[in-house]
């Protein structure tokens, strides 16, 4: 992303007292903005993905209070970033290796008595983007187990707080604190160097990458426990990665199958949920109220999207809508014989509304009921059940 389309953040004013909220809420701005950039960065200098995201976390609490108190300097990640990086010469002080990394730690570092980092950005468009893809690599490798790197992508690529991870994931915050922990921990014992791996084994390990945002985005559509059928702040926050996976990775096909599966996805919330939150089904959903704009965006990113039982249920959809339920029984019972998607509600919940209107009311019910238990969604759960009663009528 070019500099030029990076929001500008609004000045603290200096007069009067410290004005913590205003400060506040331009940290916040800035390190969703560029979280990403600036701890890539600081784990490229330092070579430590652990030792980055602390020291750039330390810079964060540094601003809080000197940018309420001075109000925000010229260029605010400039600011941050050498506040980090004397953190990082401290660190190595404590640790008491003066080794090469401190020398060239302190060499970087050398500036003008008093300098603020109010100077240009000590990185290229081209620097950033390795910064950025690595750190995605990083933060997704095969060596840690799935949820860990849900939480550890959403906080150092997303930017989010361990509270905002927790509502999203729906688990206790120490819980996330102590995967994102472990999680550096596992990349330190692995030596996993931030680094972008080499093209055949970036080609191996991206799907690790985009099967990570995949579940975020599927979190965020339906989520699979809780009281909302929508989550669309995770949603976003994937199609958001994902945006950014496909900008620093143009010739790769499967990362623009995601955007566009996310992306048209996205496209029906508007019209998923009635004003009291319940869902609504497709059938039944105003179209008027779709995003078209995500429409488009998800049809110009559509290259071509990995065969999948998923793809094939929805292929099966769309084909009950041009030619009847009959045609399309047939591919969802090909996709069930494969038994991919053995313990998912979707399959039962598609077979159950073909049967009903193929007037196989019995089996119909009894799929939809099967689904209901599979469900974990509360709405969602109760749309299958609504369904299954009203075949009774």
């Amino acid at each position: 992303m070019a500099r030029a389309d990076r929001p500008a953040l609004s000045t603290v004013t200096t007069d009067g007292p410290p004005d913590v909220e205003a400060a506040r809420r331009a940290v916040e701005a800035l390190w969703r903005i560029e979280s990403a950039r600036i701890i890539g960065a600081l784990a490229r200098y330092t070579g430590d993905f652990a030792l980055a995201e602390d020291v750039a976390q330390e810079a964060v609490a540094q601003a809080l209070v000197g940018w309420a108190r001075d109000g925000v300097p010229a260029n605010p990640v400039g600011w941050l970033l050498t506040t980090a990086r004397r953190r990082a010469v401290d660190a190595f002080r404590r640790r008491a290796a003066l080794d090469d990394r401190y020398a060239v730690l302190a060499g970087q570092l050398a500036e003008p008595a008093g300098g603020s980092g109010d100077g240009d950005l000590p990185w290229g468009p081209d620097r950033v983007d390795d910064d950025v893809l690595a750190l995605m690599f990083v933060a997704c490798h095969p060596v840690l187990a799935p949820p860990a790197r849900l939480a550890l992508t959403l906080r150092v690529v997303g930017g989010l707080s361990c509270e905002e991870i927790a509502r999203a994931l729906l688990v206790p915050v120490p819980t996330v604190q102590a995967r994102i922990t472990r999680a550096k921990k596992t990349i330190a014992a692995a030596r996993v160097p931030f680094a972008l791996p080499e093209p055949p084994q970036r080609r191996e390990r991206l799907g690790a990458v985009l099967g990570t945002l995949y579940v975020i985005f599927t979190e965020g559509s339906t989520a699979t426990a809780g009281a909302d059928l929508l989550r669309p702040d995770l949603a976003y926050e994937a199609i958001r990665l994902a945006r950014t996976l496909a900008a620093l990775l143009p010739a790769e096909p499967e990362v623009y199958g995601l955007l566009a599966l996310c992306e048209l996805t996205a496209a029906r919330f508007p019209a998923r949920v009635d004003a009291d939150g319940e869902a609504v089904l497709l059938a039944d959903q105003d179209r008027r109220r779709w995003d078209r704009s995500a429409v488009r965006r998800g049809m110009a990113a559509l290259g071509r999207v990995a065969p999948s039982p998923v793809v094939e249920l929805n292929r099966a959809v769309a084909v009950a809508m041009a030619d009847g339920p009959q045609p399309a029984l047939a591919l969802v019972d090909e996709v069930a014989a494969t038994g991919r998607l053995a313990g998912s509600h979707l399959l039962p919940g598609v077979r159950g509304e073909l049967l009903a209107r193929l007037g196989r009311t019995a089996e119909a019910r009894a799929e939809l009921e099967f689904a209901a238990r599979l469900c974990r969604n509360v709405r969602e759960r109760t749309v299958l059940l609504r369904r299954a009663d009203d075949l009774d009528g």
